[in-house]
């Protein structure tokens, strides 16, 4: 029987800043352009945390039904590990993509954005097919995932939660949004990069596998220095870009130094963990600055 710390680890928290941030982004920018809503900011966290979840378990069964969970070197998963039946893991990833549906209709509903009801059906079928269905896209290995990812984390949240609230996106917002979604895609790649051995043994061919353990690290190094420098960019246009600088280079490099040094195995889950607090907190800093602006 599946304990509550069980259920936590299967939602994977270390990944939750990935849907957080992109969010906070969107409502500083909301705030800096006049047209903040607690309510809409509310319901598209909502949405956002919803689909991250939602993604976590149906990666959980989609996985442990394949056999790809047998050998982890993190937690054991509640599929893979024999923790629950896969049925209640599916039904709690179909549960959490409802939730995610019926509050983004909420929220175009109020909003009257209904265009924006096209990528958010197109982002539950991608949280689906990232490794659910006969042919998942997470174990084809040639960029898919990173670029719904990067999309659908990263543009779609940030921007959409500012354009529900203020119709307008501009040149910044887009620029910060592709530097959260990059954040989002290292946090992707660091968790594949620990997986390398054991994906490679049951044949999961993410694009780490396929790149190899070397070139894998330095695309990793690049996409969080890039992503970092580029979520600062929501900042252009006040005075807080250089304490911004300051505040997050020296922890980025830091936070890097490990994965260019080689470390493997447990060891990546505190890189893992650190990636997704830097995602988390460039996102806060650039939310209050945009705020008090």
């Amino acid at each position: 029987m599946a304990t509550f710390n069980d259920w936590l680890e299967g939602a994977r928290l270390r990944t939750l800043p990935a849907a957080v941030a992109p969010v906070l982004l969107g409502i500083g920018a909301a705030h800096y352009l006049g047209g903040f809503s607690a309510v809409r900011s509310l319901l598209a966290l909502g949405v956002a945390l919803a689909l991250q979840i939602g993604v976590n378990f149906s990666n959980d069964y989609s996985d442990g039904v394949r056999g790809t969970d047998a050998q982890r070197v993190g937690p054991p998963r509640l599929t893979g590990g024999g923790k629950t039946s896969p049925r209640v893991v599916l039904a709690a990833a179909l549960g959490c993509f409802a939730l995610a549906g019926v509050l983004g209709l909420i929220l175009l509903a109020i909003s009257g954005q209904w265009l924006l009801l096209i990528p958010g059906v197109l982002a539950v079928i991608a949280a689906w097919y990232y490794t659910g269905g006969k042919m998942p896209y997470g174990y084809l290995g040639i960029g898919i995932s990173e670029l719904f990812v990067f999309v659908f984390f990263g543009l779609m949240a940030t921007v959409g939660t500012t354009w529900v609230q203020t119709a307008s996106a501009p040149w910044w917002l887009w620029v910060a949004a592709s530097g959260t979604g990059l954040l989002s895609v290292a946090l992707l790649f660091v968790n594949n990069i620990r997986d390398i051995p054991t994906d490679t043994k049951s044949g999961k061919r993410t694009l780490p596998v396929r790149m190899g353990d070397r070139v894998s690290r330095i695309v990793y190094v690049w996409l969080l220095g890039i992503g970092t420098l580029l979520t600062g960019m929501g900042l252009a246009e006040t005075r807080f870009m250089i304490p911004y600088l300051i505040a997050f280079l020296v922890p980025m490099i830091l936070i890097s130094r490990p994965v260019q040094r080689g470390a493997k195995g447990r060891d990546l889950l505190k890189v893992l963990r650190n990636t997704g607090l830097l995602t988390l907190f460039t996102a806060v800093f650039v939310c209050v600055a945009l705020v008090v602006s």
